[in-house]
């Protein structure tokens, strides 16, 4: 099963390879959804400033009866902010929200600002560079442990990697059936940098495609266990969103392998459906 499956990152931290995105859970709601996420055995969670739910995330680790040191928290920089000294503002606010001594993970959240992507040329070569400088020295400091980059196409990740003292760790991507970003992945997978996938369930939109219910039926599996075991099988970090216990427990229950062939056939199928990034 990979409810306990870790992979080890390029820096020598590892990671739970299923963890709980807290997209969309609002910050009053988020502390019972970490607290019950915890008693069904996640390990890992992922957020952002950009969500407005890190208080209610860090009440729900530091209440729970786990200890934070087997607890993987990441969460994200405010994308709006592209200057050293706002970011290093933005990781003591966020250690602040979350009344934790430290971050397990911190990511910049865009190459752009949210109001600029998909709009507008600029990638903020120089802004994302003040980031990582900031972010660097935030490891260095045992404010964070590690340090990514997240919705980065390759120049973005150049960019870093060529000017950067510590490679990124994690490039976090929308990766799911119908949108496998294969040359950005393989890329990333080149320089170690570890791929993980938000939405792979696609914000549920393929639930009742044909094609996936027919393999989810051939493997006695639900859709969405069959969209996270094909990107589990990519060799993902999957971050499935859900505040529903059942759905929790269901998500975790991966036990099966999709054999070579399917996984061939799925990674072809394609969605006509716009991403979004979150």
């Amino acid at each position: 099963m990979y409810s306990a499956k870790t992979l080890m990152l390029n820096n020598g931290v590892e990671i739970p390879q299923i963890q709980l995105g807290t997209w969309l859970i609002n910050n009053d709601d988020v502390r019972k959804v970490i607290r019950q996420a915890i008693n069904v055995g996640y390990r890992a969670f992922d957020t952002a400033k950009d969500y407005g739910n890190e208080s209610g995330v860090g009440k729900g680790i530091w209440n729970s009866d786990v200890e934070r040191s087997d607890i993987f928290l990441t969460t994200k920089l405010p994308t709006a902010v592209k200057d050293y000294k706002g970011t290093k503002k933005a990781i003591d606010d966020a250690l602040d929200r979350f009344s934790l001594e430290y971050i397990d993970m911190l990511l910049i959240h865009s190459p752009q600002p949210w109001i600029e992507v998909n709009r507008v040329d600029d990638r903020h070569f120089e802004g994302n560079l003040e980031n990582w400088r900031a972010m660097e020295e935030a490891v260095k400091a045992g404010k964070v442990r590690t340090i990514g980059v997240s919705n980065f196409l390759q120049e973005d990740v150049d960019n870093i990697v060529n000017n950067g003292s510590i490679k990124p760790a994690v490039n976090q991507i929308e990766v799911h059936i119908g949108q496998v970003p294969t040359e950005l992945m393989q890329y990333c997978e080149e320089l170690g940098i570890q791929i993980e996938a938000y939405s792979p369930l696609a914000h549920g939109r393929l639930f009742n495609d044909h094609k996936i219910n027919l393999y989810a039926k051939k493997y006695h599996v639900s859709p969405a266990q069959l969209m996270l075991a094909f990107d589990l099988q990519l060799g993902c970090i999957v971050l499935p969103k859900t505040d529903n216990i059942k759905e929790m427990k269901e998500n975790l229950n991966i036990d099966f392998k999709i054999s070579a062939d399917d996984m061939h056939d799925l990674v072809e199928l394609k969605e006509n459906m716009q991403t979004m990034a979150i």
